[in-house]
């Protein structure tokens, strides 16, 4: 059985009491559909697509062996005292939280039906950078077999800087900062940083369309180099730089002298890397007027997927590709399983946070589980999730870096894995 320890946080509806009382008896949930990991018989080079796992050989622990797990989560739970309030912000963390929480409760609790062992206790960071702090102090915490959290980039450096020496793994299971930001030789970045994005597009261009030339439309600020620089690190190593990289730095939308360069018998590449709406919004007409000439296909940040003022229908006329860590296939059988499962232990909608602990839960609980040191070696695991994928690349001084994305295509008005 799965235990857990501290208390939870009322937000939503019922949701906070429901958490509460659901810490405080460590209520074991039904048994879901296992994704357990599999194993490769060597690293390879980023950015990869995980392997299959093998749904036949699921992991069994010895019943003797309990693994401890530290939860730290911005629970916010000095909100509840009399006299105090909440915010708005507050209530997103606390969502949040109780979301990421009962996701991962789910996957442990499935595991422990498998006959796995885990004691989970769950602290409060209160999405503070001294607190986050101070519980880098705490001997519970600094003992458990696994820490997962803090959640926010500037907690996790507050965390981490107090975990220096090597020692177990410390999960960052949210956050794409680079792991570079905090310089810490145990830790494991789930959510592939920005680089890692436009290495993975870098890599379908060169070795599925094989484009003469890439022309990378640039607003001018110099956060764009952030996309840009491994882009082109990538490309030029892919293809021994026989493929051209042109910047142009638009202004006023005007793609007028890129004209002469275009072809019109072939694709044309274009990278996007603004995130920036009214960028957007000008580029983007300009290129739909260029697509009326030339082939176009196009390449975006990540977060387009987020940007309702991206119209889909325009989108899809300029072949426009985006690169994604994470897709959920609602017509697959462990998914509906597992919404099934979520909505009985906790009458509610499961979030993306509640697929991400999940994932996230099975693949640390399955290496957990084993009577070896599976889970200090990330990058001998991949892992295929329900919405995340794993494939860690170990760096010096960084820890372990998930580098795995697809590429994704505008389709029928809708975002298809791109073949």
């Amino acid at each position: 059985m799965t235990s857990a320890r501290n208390h939870r946080l009322p937000l939503s509806g019922n949701k906070w009491l429901f958490l509460v009382i659901a810490i405080i008896l460590g209520a074991c949930s039904p048994k879901v559909v296992r994704v357990p990991v599999s194993e490769k018989s060597k690293p390879q080079k980023p950015p990869m697509v995980a392997d299959k796992a093998d749904n036949n050989k699921p992991v069994k622990a010895s019943e003797e062996k309990v693994s401890n797990i530290a939860l730290i989560l911005p629970l916010g739970l000095d909100h509840l005292a009399p006299g105090k309030t909440f915010t708005t912000a507050d209530a997103t963390q606390a969502n949040l939280s109780a979301d990421y929480y009962q996701g991962f409760k789910l996957g442990l609790d499935s595991l422990t039906a498998g006959g796995a062992n885990f004691k989970l206790q769950v602290y409060d960071s209160k999405g503070d950078v001294a607190q986050a702090h101070s519980l880098a102090y705490n001997p519970q915490v600094r003992s458990s077999d696994l820490i997962v959290g803090p959640v926010f980039p500037d907690d996790v450096k507050s965390f981490t800087s107090v975990l220096t020496s090597a020692r177990k793994p410390i999960v960052s299971p949210l956050s794409p900062a680079a792991p570079a930001t905090f310089k810490n030789q145990n830790l494991v970045t789930m959510t592939p940083p920005l680089e890692y994005h436009a290495m993975g597009a870098a890599t379908f261009i060169a070795k599925e369309m094989g484009p003469k030339k890439v022309f990378i439309l640039s607003s001018g600020f110099s956060d764009e180099k952030l996309y840009t620089s491994p882009f082109k690190r990538t490309i030029d190593s892919l293809s021994k730089r026989k493929i051209q990289v042109v910047y142009f730095t638009v202004t006023r939308g005007n793609l007028t002298p890129l004209v002469a360069q275009l072809n019109n018998k072939v694709q044309n590449v274009f990278i996007v890397p603004s995130t920036k709406q009214s960028f957007l919004m000008v580029t983007l007409r300009s290129l739909d007027t260029l697509a009326n000439k030339f082939p176009v296909t196009l390449f975006g940040h990540p977060n387009w997927e987020k940007y309702a003022f991206l119209k889909v229908g325009l989108l899809q006329k300029l072949k426009t590709h985006i690169t994604s860590s994470d897709k959920i296939d609602y017509k697959a059988t462990a998914t509906n399983t597992f919404i099934r499962n979520y909505r009985r232990a906790y009458k509610a909608e499961p979030s993306d946070y509640s697929f991400k602990g999940f994932d996230q839960a099975m693949y640390f609980g399955e290496l957990l589980a084993k009577d070896d040191k599976s889970y200090t070696e990330p990058e001998e695991h991949d892992f295929t999730g329900l919405h995340n994928s794993f494939h860690f690349i170990k760096k010096p001084g960084q820890g372990w870096i998930n580098t795995h994305v697809d590429v994704l295509e505008y389709k029928n008005f809708e975002l298809k894995k791109a073949e």
